[in-house]
C-alpha cells in the first residue's frame, strides 16, 4: 500500500462536507446559519452539539469534542488519520492515487507489511494449537478453563499456546511461505549459532498485543511450568512495529467502553484485564507489569480525562507504581485510585463477583488520589519528623506536576490543613518544583536538539520527527518545549487564537526601507512583533501549531485565493446573467429594468465580498483544522471554536457583535499583555531572589534591585503604549 498523495488527500478534504459527515452519526436539525444535534461522543438531553457548515467544522460545545469532517471520523470511529481519508474516499467515491514510494520507503513498508503479516500468521497458528491440538487443549485451553475464562473472552483477546515442540512455529510459517528473517525481526523465533530454529514462546499460554486500531504487533507468553529457573513471562522484543511504551494491552477491545463511559480503569496484567471485561466491566487496559509511560498515558487520553488506577492491598507495589500516577497527573488527566480489598487482585476480584457488585464497589470506594497519597505516604511517620518532611516534599511534588492551576490551588489548599503546614509555605515549594520541572525540560529540549543536529539518535530511541524547513528557520519566534503550566499560557493562547483564527485578515499597512507603503496581516504582524521583541512561546503546543500556521500563511495562499476568487468570479458573472435574464422578463420598462438591475449587482457584488472575506479568515483554521498532526488538528478545532468573552479591557466594545472589527486594537493589546505578563513574572522571581541571597550577597541583590528598576521603567512604558496601542505605520517598520 502506498501513500495518498497531497493531490487526492485535498481533493478528499475539499469533498467533504461537514454537515454530510456528521448527519450519518448525528440527527441534526438547523439553528440560525449552523445545526445543532445530541453529541455522539457523551449522553446528553439537551443538543450541544455544534455543526458550522461554513466554516467546515463540528465542535460539542459541552464536551469539547469535534473537528473537520476528517478529525470528526477518527474520533467517532477511533480511526488513524490515513484510515479516515480512505473511508472518506469511499463515502464520495474519490479514486485513492498513491505516491509511488521511495526504494527506501517501499523497503521499510515491505518490512513492516511482512512484521504485521507474520505476527497475524502466528496469532492465528496459537489459537489453533490450542483449539485444535491435543496438546493445547489438555494444557492451554486448560489453564485458561481453571482460571475461569470464559469462550468469548477468549475469542475477544484471541488467546491461545504454543506448542511444546522446539520448532513447531518455525515450520509452520516457513511452509506457509514467510521469511526466517521476519521471524527473527518480530521475535517470535530465535536462531543459534549452529543455525538451529527454535520458537520462542514454545510451551507457554500467549497473550496477543493489540495497536488501538485492532493490529497485533507484540506476544505475551506465560509459562505453566513450576520450574523457578525458568522466567513466568517472556514477551515480544521491541521493533519497528511494536514498542512496548506506547502500547496497553486491551485498549483496542476497551476503547469503545472508555469513550462511552469517558472513563478508563487501569490494572496491571493481562488476567486482570480478561477478568474484568468478563466481568461486564469492559473500559479496562492493563500497562502489562511495566511502569507507566508517557506514551502509555497520552493513548489513554486520546480516549479520556478520567482514569481509575485499581490497586491491590500490597503496600510495597502501591508505592512503587505512585510514580506513574505523578505522571498521568501531569498529563492533565483527572486520577482516582481503587483500594481492592486484601488479598484480592483485580482478577480474582472479579472472578468472584457479579458485573454490578465490581461495579457497586468501584463507584463506593474509589477516591481522590492526592488523598490517598497522602495516607499512604504518612502511614509510620508520625514519630519521625525526618520521614515526614519527606513524605510531605512527596505530596507536594506530585501536586507540582497538576497542570490546572485552579486545581492545583484547591490542592495545596486541602494539603495545608491535613498536613499541618502554612498553606504559604507550601505555594512557595510548589512554585520552585515547577520552575526546576521547567528548567529540565528546558536543558532536556536544548540537548536533544543538539542532539538531531549533530545526527545523533534520541534518547528514547525512537526516531526523530523531521523538521521541516520553515520551522527551523523561525526558530527565535518558537521555543520547542516549555512548562504546560507556564503562567504565561493564558496569554500565549490568546496570541495564538487571533493568529489562527484572523491570521490573513488585513490589519494595516507596513512602510518599507525604500518608504513604500505595503499591506500586513495579522500573522505577520504577530511574528514580526514577537521576533523584534526575541519573544518566545514558553508552551511546545502553542509554539508548533503557531509555526504550522506561519509555515502555511507563507505557502500556497496566494495561489489559492486567486484559485477561489477567479471561481466565485465566475459565479458572480453567471447570477449576473441569470439575474438580468430574470429581470427582463419580468420588468416592463426600462425605469424598471435598470433599477432592478443595480439592486442585483449590489447583492451580487455583496455577496462576491462576502465570500472572499469568509474564504481569508478561515483560510488557516480550515487547513489546519484537517492536519494529520493531532496537536495541531485538535488545538485549531478549539481555539477557532472558542467562544470568545469580552474582558474588563474590552467593555467600551460591548455592544459589538464581532471582535474582528477591532483587530487593530485587540491584537496589540494582546502581545501588550503577554509583555507585561513577562515582566510581571521577571519581577516576582528578581523579589524572591532578593530575600534569599540579601543576607548572603549584598552585590548580587544589588544586581537584582537595578535590574527589577529597568524592569519598572519598562512596565511604564508599557502602561503608555496601552493608551496608544491602535495599530499604525509609524510604530510598524520593517
Amino acid at each position: 500500500m502506498g501513500r495518498i498523495d497531497d493531490a487526492t488527500v485535498q481533493r478528499i478534504l475539499d469533498a467533504a462536507d461537514i454537515v454530510d459527515v456528521v448527519s450519518d452519526y448525528v440527527k441534526l436539525r438547523r439553528r440560525g446559519s449552523g445545526f445543532i444535534g445530541l453529541c455522539p461522543f457523551h449522553n446528553e438531553r439537551t443538543p450541544s452539539f455544534s455543526v458550522s457548515k461554513t466554516k467546515g467544522i463540528c465542535r460539542c460545545f459541552s464536551c469539547g469534542k469535534g473537528g473537520s469532517p476528517v478529525g470528526f471520523i477518527m474520533e467517532v470511529e477511533q480511526m488513524t488519520y490515513p484510515e479516515a481519508l480512505r473511508l472518506l474516499a469511499r463515502k464520495y467515491n474519490i479514486e485513492i492515487e498513491e505516491r509511488e514510494l521511495s526504494a527506501e520507503e517501499r523497503e521499510a513498508a515491505t518490512e513492516r507489511e511482512s512484521m504485521m503479516a507474520i505476527n497475524e500468521f502466528a496469532m492465528q497458528h496459537f489459537e489453533r494449537n490450542m483449539l485444535k491440538t491435543t496438546e493445547g487443549q489438555n494444557i492451554g485451553l486448560s489453564y485458561f478453563r481453571e482460571r475461569g475464562i470464559n469462550d468469548a473472552m477468549i475469542k475477544r483477546f484471541h488467546l491461545g499456546y504454543s506448542m511444546e515442540q522446539r520448532d513447531a512455529l518455525y515450520k509452520a510459517a516457513v511452509a506457509a511461505g514467510f521469511k526466517g528473517e521476519y521471524l527473527l525481526k518480530t521475535s517470535l523465533c530465535l536462531q543459534n549459532e549452529r543455525g538451529e530454529w527454535r520458537d520462542r514462546f514454545r510451551g507457554r499460554v500467549i497473550f496477543p498485543v493489540f495497536t488501538v486500531s485492532g493490529k497485533v504487533v507484540a506476544f505475551g507468553g506465560r509459562t505453566l511450568r513450576k520450574d523457578k529457573e525458568v522466567a513466568k513471562y517472556v514477551n515480544s522484543s521491541e521493533s519497528i512495529i511494536y514498542s512496548k511504551s506506547r502500547e496497553l494491552y486491551g485498549l483496542y477491545q476497551a476503547k469503545p467502553e472508555i469513550v462511552r463511559k469517558d472513563k478508563c480503569i487501569l490494572v496491571e496484567g493481562y488476567m486482570d484485564v480478561i477478568s474484568m471485561h468478563q466481568a461486564g466491566i469492559q473500559n479496562v487496559v492493563a500497562s502489562s507489569g511495566t511502569s507507566l509511560t508517557e506514551g502509555q498515558i497520552r493513548l489513554i487520553h486520546r480516549f479520556t480525562e478520567n482514569v481509575t488506577v485499581i490497586y491491590d492491598s500490597d503496600p510495597a507495589g502501591i508505592k512503587a507504581s505512585l510514580r506513574g500516577i505523578d505522571m498521568l497527573l501531569a498529563e492533565g488527566l483527572m486520577i482516582k485510585v481503587l483500594l481492592l480489598p486484601d488479598g484480592d487482585d483485580p482478577d480474582s476480584f472479579a472472578q468472584s463477583h457479579s458485573a454490578s457488585e465490581v461495579e457497586e464497589y468501584i463507584a463506593a470506594n474509589e477516591g481522590d488520589f492526592i488523598k490517598f497519597k497522602t495516607r499512604i505516604m504518612l502511614e509510620g511517620t508520625e514519630n519521625d519528623p525526618i520521614s515526614r518532611s519527606r513524605a510531605i516534599n512527596d505530596i507536594v511534588r506530585t501536586i507540582s506536576v497538576i497542570p490546572d492551576p485552579m486545581l492545583r490551588t484547591m490542592y495545596i489548599g486541602e494539603c495545608s490543613r491535613t498536613l499541618g503546614v502554612s498553606e504559604n509555605l507550601l505555594t512557595l515549594q510548589v512554585e520552585k518544583l515547577m520552575a526546576e520541572a521547567a528548567e529540565r525540560r528546558a536543558a532536556d529540549e536544548q540537548r536533544e536538539r543538539l542532539r538531531r543536529q549533530a545526527g545523533i539518535a534520541s534518547v528514547d530511541n525512537h526516531p526523530p520527527q523531521a523538521e521541516p524547513q520553515q520551522q527551523r528557520q523561525e526558530a527565535p519566534v518558537v521555543r520547542t518545549e516549555a512548562a504546560k503550566s507556564s503562567p504565561l499560557a493564558p496569554y500565549e493562547r490568546e496570541i495564538l487564537r487571533y493568529a489562527l483564527r484572523y491570521g490573513m485578515l488585513y490589519l494595516g499597512d507596513v512602510v518599507d526601507v525604500d518608504g513604500e507603503v505595503k499591506p500586513f496581516n495579522v500573522i505577520e504582524y504577530i511574528v514580526h512583533e514577537m521576533a523584534e521583541d526575541e519573544i518566545c512561546f514558553t508552551s511546545a503546543e502553542f509554539g508548533h501549531v503557531f509555526n504550522e500556521a506561519v509555515r502555511l500563511s507563507r505557502g500556497d495562499w496566494q495561489n489559492d485565493l486567486a484559485r477561489f476568487t477567479e471561481r466565485q468570479e465566475q459565479q458572480r458573472q453567471q447570477a449576473m446573467a441569470d439575474g438580468i435574464e430574470r429581470i427582463r422578463q419580468e420588468c416592463t420598462d426600462l425605469a424598471s429594468i435598470q433599477k432592478a438591475e443595480k439592486v442585483l449587482k449590489e447583492r451580487v457584488d455583496a455577496e462576491f465580498d462576502e465570500s472572499i472575506d469568509t474564504y481569508t479568515t478561515e483560510y488557516l483554521g480550515r487547513i489546519l483544522a484537517s492536519s494529520a498532526d493531532d496537536t495541531v488538528r485538535t488545538l485549531t478545532v478549539d481555539l477557532v471554536n472558542e467562544k470568545h468573552k469580552l474582558s474588563k479591557i474590552h467593555t467600551k466594545y460591548a455592544h459589538m457583535e464581532t471582535e474582528r472589527d477591532h483587530l487593530n486594537d485587540l491584537v496589540p493589546m494582546a502581545l501588550y499583555n503577554l509583555k507585561a505578563a513577562m515582566i510581571e513574572l521577571r519581577i516576582c522571581e528578581i523579589q524572591v531572589r532578593i530575600k534569599e541571597v540579601q543576607a548572603t550577597s549584598i552585590d548580587e541583590a544589588l544586581a537584582l534591585m537595578r535590574e527589577q528598576k529597568d524592569l519598572e521603567a519598562m512596565k511604564v512604558e508599557l502602561a503608555r503604549y496601552l493608551g496608544e496601542r491602535t495599530i499604525s505605520q509609524r510604530r510598524f517598520r520593517r
